[in-house]
């Protein structure tokens, strides 16, 4: 017996995905790690699966966004609502860029980004040291760099949030376990502005975006009550390993 056409078996794979996507991204990002490859052996082109990875992964960020609503707090010298509307406008335009890039170059560019995200989170302590040395990040440094951070959210979202967490670090000083709240909260924006280009393109697998939207949530409130009570250095340990394994993966995949 088949849904739409799919077996039941491949739904539960969705719905399993979207569980660990959800927990992912609440802990320390990364949640498309778990969706977008599930999808992609599930049969789908790899543009239409991050499409529909990031709509299904949209409630979960959302309600990890409210799980760690009492840790929001201006950033750098931005308001959260500022930085929340850079993310937006920089979604919308980077999920326009996917609509009009090639699957070929999508699939060969998303590896080196990535690769960018575990560099940085590895050696951010020293490289945060090493700028502060030779200059003093400001409200425009940041500024600059959440407009760069959101299209890249709204073009792939694999790693924004490893991706955020190093770039905050470096030009707010502030360590990975501080910033759980605000970097959620940006993931879910990011994944909102996304959605709606995507949504309106009609690039979303509904049959599999459904089962997974539903694991996505729970993982997404999971993972948020499990981060409140992880160390620091386990949520550091966590990023680095997420980064360094999603990075692999992606190399794999495209260059293998």
């Amino acid at each position: 017996m088949t849904v739409a056409g799919v077996e039941p078996l491949s739904l539960l794979f969705a719905l399993a995905a979207g569980i660990v996507g959800g927990a992912m991204n609440a802990l320390a990002g990364g949640g498309t790690f778990a969706t977008m490859p599930t999808l992609i052996a599930l049969g789908l082109p790899s543009p239409i699966a991050n499409a529909t990875s990031n709509v299904a992964l949209q409630p979960g960020a959302m309600a990890s966004a409210w799980a760690y609503r009492a840790g929001l707090r201006p950033l750098g010298g931005l308001s959260v609502r500022l930085l929340a509307a850079i993310t937006f406008v920089g979604g919308l335009a980077g999920s326009a860029l996917l609509v009009a890039t090639p699957t070929q170059v999508f699939d060969r560019v998303i590896p080196w980004l990535l690769l960018i995200a575990t560099l940085a989170i590895a050696g951010g302590k020293r490289l945060a040291e090493r700028f502060a040395d030779h200059a003093t990040p400001g409200p425009k440094s940041l500024f600059g760099m959440q407009a760069v951070l959101g299209v890249y959210g709204g073009y792939f979202g694999g790693g924004v949030g490893l991706m955020m967490t190093a770039a905050w670090g470096l030009l707010a000083g502030e360590p990975p376990h501080k910033l759980m709240a605000q970097r959620t909260l940006m993931l879910a924006v990011a994944n909102s502005a996304a959605t709606i280009i995507f949504i309106a393109l009609g690039m979303v697998r509904w049959v599999y975006c459904l089962p997974m939207l539903a694991g996505a949530i729970i993982g997404g409130w999971a993972g948020a009550a499990l981060g409140k009570r992880l160390s620091p250095a386990v949520v550091r340990g966590w990023t680095i390993a997420v980064t360094a394994v999603t990075t692999a993966v992606f190399f794999w995949r495209a260059y293998g």
